[in-house]
């Protein structure tokens, strides 16, 4: 009999979907040697090249492995299923060694042909599977213009132009290896039947209720100490505190900043861990009354973020001052501040603008991938915009219905969206979201359609550069640009938390915001 089948009623009772009709006692124990997680958010697939969020991530990278990952409470690389590399002199041409004697879950072989498989399947619309996408994420790669199997066990990326993020997006979840043999036997289904070479294995999904992951014992880094993980979808905070509380999970990530003193007696341990985290609001500047500069730059002086970082989220973020977190510092541009808290001046701009009394529709999402506490901070938002005339109606989405409506783009819908992004590389987000040619359209994540021809030179430039003081100037100078262009209000930059039963042991938070459970264990 199978772990799934001898735990299957414990089970049963800790992923029920109406958590809210049992009794406290009937969380007052989890099962032994399974941890239970309660996430955020549902996971809108279980195929690494073809999610975004961070919710997903967590998932994923318990499941999969990627050529290189990063190193334990850093976002250095070191190896994984390549044992080492070499990158030509040009920076153009990066060549692996593989791992021997890996195998997927599936017991399929892990090789150069399944690395080729992988990339050619995100990047070549000829491939065969290319259609069971689609691969949001593949702009991560776009540099690469082919793959070469040198020998089963080493495999050569040829790029079209030195990219300095290259390495750091092979370990970021979009570069994790999948099983071609899986991918074929399942097709567009395979987000929901996953297989990898990570320390667990997929076991079981039921849709708003949980995924669950079994122990890999043949895992070519050491077995892990659970027996299996539960990923339970609990999106509302206070239902997922409740249960925490109740103790039906054993960990749970981004805890409101409201809840926070509930897991300080015995019984809890809380972690926090700085990360490259930015939580802003898209503005649309292609039509509506944020096409204007000066409308843009109103909302910024309108919100007050001390209020909203001090009496909302409770100390836990400090106030953006731009684009680029300060978590990278090497690229952080620290002669930036804020813009201050100056509803006179917002006023002032409005008046100068003829927006005076501006209709705002607000896209707002009830949680998500590292959105903090989304309502709350959207209905502060709105009060502070309401104040300086503007007149603004919210809109209140699921997180992945929220992502449909924003990530295609706001045109002929909405004014502003929330959205926050956790990133690798000082690269990322702007390169995906802030270029002309990340508009939606084009394939990116440009929602409001901001264009700077000056901010997508420094940009292409930057990731060109294997010189990072270059790369430091170059993101500098953009993000001196792009707070003057406002293309965003900059809200907050958020310190991640998560809390656990004192039964468990070994976690810690990654400056990555994924969740690495292998070596986590319950007493």
């Amino acid at each position: 009999m199978s772990f799934l089948q001898m735990t299957r009623r414990t089970l049963l009772a800790v992923g029920a979907a109406s958590v809210l009709a049992f009794s406290v006692q009937s969380f007052a124990q989890t099962p032994d040697n399974v941890l239970i997680v309660g996430q955020i958010a549902e996971p809108k697939a279980l195929d690494p090249a073809a999610v975004t969020a961070v919710n997903d991530f967590r998932i994923l990278m318990n499941v999969y492995d990627g050529l290189v990952r990063y190193q334990s409470g850093t976002l250095e690389v070191e190896p994984a299923l390549a044992t080492e590399w070499e990158i030509s002199d040009d920076g153009k041409v990066y060549t692996f060694k593989l791992r021997n004697g890996v195998k997927f879950h599936d017991g399929s072989d892990f090789n150069a042909e399944a690395v080729k498989f992988n990339f050619d399947r995100i990047l070549k619309e000829e491939h065969p599977y290319h259609d069971t996408g689609p691969f949001p994420l593949s702009f991560f790669f776009s540099a690469v213009q082919d793959v070469e199997v040198i020998d089963p066990m080493t495999v050569k990326f040829i790029l079209d132009a030195p990219y300095a993020p290259f390495l750091s997006n092979l370990a970021y979840p979009t570069g994790l290896i999948v099983s071609p043999e899986a991918v074929k036997q399942n097709g567009k289904e395979f987000g929901r039947n996953p297989s990898g070479t990570g320390p667990f294995k997929f076991a079981k999904w039921k849709s708003n209720e949980r995924v669950v992951v079994e122990r890999n014992d043949d895992y070519w880094d050491g077995a892990a100490q659970t027996e299996a993980v539960v990923f339970r979808p609990i999106t509302d905070a206070n239902t997922r505190t409740a249960e925490m509380l109740a103790g039906g999970i054993d960990l749970m990530v981004e805890v409101p900043p409201v809840a926070l003193s509930q897991f300080e007696g015995d019984g809890y341990k809380l972690v926090e861990q700085a990360g490259p985290h930015v939580w802003f609001l898209i503005l649309n500047a292609k039509e509506g009354p944020f096409a204007d500069k000066r409308v843009r730059q109103a909302a910024n002086y309108a919100i007050n973020k001390s209020a909203i970082v001090d009496d909302v989220l409770e100390g836990t973020a400090a106030v953006a001052a731009g684009p680029t977190p300060p978590a990278f510092a090497w690229a952080y541009n620290e002669s930036l501040e804020p813009y201050p808290y100056d509803p006179e001046k917002a006023k002032a701009l409005l008046k100068e603008a003829g927006a005076e009394g501006a209709e705002l529709t607000f896209y707002v999402t009830e949680g998500g991938s590292g959105m903090l506490d989304p309502v709350a901070m959207g209905t502060a938002i709105q009060a502070d915009l309401q104040a300086v005339g503007m007149n603004v109606k919210i809109e209140t989405y699921e997180w992945n219905t929220f992502l449909g409506e924003v990530n295609p783009g706001l045109e002929g819908k909405a004014d502003m969206a929330e959205m926050a992004w956790m990133t690798n590389d000082p690269d990322t987000l702007p390169y995906l979201a802030l270029r002309t040619e990340a508009w939606p359209d084009k394939g990116g994540f440009n929602s409001g359609y901001y264009s700077n021809p000056e901010v997508d030179r420094l940009l292409e430039a930057a990731r060109a550069s294997t010189d990072q003081a270059e790369r430091a100037k170059l993101y500098q100078q953009m993000q001196s640009i792009v707070q003057e262009d406002a293309p965003w209000v900059f809200v907050a930059n958020w310190k991640q938390n998560a809390v656990t039963t004192s039964s468990v042991e070994n976690f810690e938070l990654q400056p990555s915001f994924f969740l690495l459970l292998k070596d986590v264990s319950k007493q």
